[in-house]
């Protein structure tokens, strides 16, 4: 019982968190004539990020580039509206960090969401529940590959306004798919479950722009245990202009990179879920624990889980928060690190530059924050 919850809680944790790990959204491209962030380019050697918290929920806090704006966040779906009680258990994410109001330059969460197969049911073979239909407030569809998923579902629904879509790239996350399956069995390790990722590389037009994206998702099959439940998870998005991934690479490597549960809105989650999924838990003492051993459990599995997916795609660091002492991953485009109390981060190339005497800034007490000594081995 008490790994049901610790299962559930995960679905949200890693959908906003583990996201760090998707794998190949990296069609490297010819540097556009803009401003490059990359390490290979010095024009730009300052880059602000400011510490912000999820707007509705305060589920966790992410650094953003400054002028940078977020959007969406943490949702709850009512079961009498959706016909059912299955999609309410968990808390859901759809939440986007963008450079500008129309998104030209995004990284943006999708929600995780349950399906219903029939075909394998009583019901199914006695003509019950057709695809279409709704199975206890799960829609009902035939279980899809994580790549038919993304090009089926996931992209009309975060781009309806989307034409001339042309499909680029796309690849099967063996890596990804196995990872994640051993994950899941470090928790669970009685499960019918079994998972399919994929990537997929678009360029389309949308209100009269050109774009690139690259798409990944995870299909979990829940089956025997789910009789013909099945659901996407960590489904996200990046998206720039055309030709320019390059360019804004380092950003999306800091912003995936940055995001912090809150650990208190996590123990809350836990307790509301086993509430909602009428799982028995004991002790408010009993939640904490279970909170704080999924909080543990992620910081121990990011490291390993990041070199499949996000971690192969960005040059990254790690390195030591001098308030904190706590070890965070950054990127290491720029030369130099500074962090203040509030958790904003500065990045820049300047050996000169000290953001405490920069005039242009509204905070102060930044102090720089070093790379982590690697152990020998």
């Amino acid at each position: 019982m008490k790994l049901s919850v610790l299962i559930i809680a995960l679905t949200v944790i890693t959908h906003c968190a583990n996201t760090k790990e998707k794998e190949g959204i990296t069609q490297q491209q010819k540097k556009p004539e803009e401003t490059n962030y990359s390490k290979n380019n010095r024009q730009d050697n300052i880059m602000v990020f400011v510490k912000k918290n999820e707007p509705r929920e305060n589920a966790f806090s992410i650094l953003v580039p400054k002028g940078w704006r977020i959007e969406g966040g943490i949702f709850r779906v009512n079961p009498i509206t959706q016909g059912g009680p299955a999609q309410s258990i968990a808390a859901k994410i759809d939440f986007t960090v963008k450079k500008d109001k129309k998104g030209s330059v995004m990284i943006r969460w999708l929600p995780d969401m349950l399906y219903f197969d029939t075909r394998n049911t009583p019901a199914g073979r006695m003509g019950m529940f057709p695809e279409g239909s709704n199975y206890q407030g799960m829609a009902v569809l035939y279980i899809k590959s994580a790549g038919n998923f993304i090009t089926e579902i996931a992209f009309p629904y975060a781009h309806p306004k989307a034409r001339n879509i042309k499909i680029i790239a796309r690849k099967k996350l063996i890596d990804v798919t196995n990872n994640y399956s051993k994950r899941v069995k470090q928790v669970m390790p009685v499960t019918t479950m079994s998972y399919d990722a994929a990537l997929v590389k678009f360029k389309y037009d949308e209100n009269g722009n050109q774009y690139e994206e690259s798409m990944v998702s995870i299909i979990e099959n829940w089956g025997q245990l789910g009789a013909g439940m099945w659901g996407n998870k960590e489904t996200f998005l990046i998206r720039t202009p055309i030709d320019q991934f390059e360019k804004y690479a380092p950003l999306f490597s800091v912003i995936q990179n940055s995001v912090k549960i809150n650990l208190r809105w996590l123990i809350g989650e836990v307790k509301g879920q086993a509430t909602r999924g009428q799982i028995a838990v004991n002790t408010q003492r009993e939640i904490q624990r279970i909170g704080k051993e999924i909080a543990e459990h992620r910081r121990k599995i990011n490291a390993e889980i990041n070199n499949d997916i996000f971690l192969t795609l960005m040059e990254q660091e790690e390195y030591i928060n001098p308030y904190t002492n706590e070890i965070e991953i950054g990127t290491n485009q720029w030369q130099h690190r500074w962090i203040n109390e509030s958790g904003d981060v500065i990045y820049t190339n300047s050996e000169e530059y000290n953001p405490n005497t920069d005039i242009n800034l509204d905070k102060s007490g930044y102090k720089r924050s070093k790379i982590r000594k690697r152990v020998p081995n």
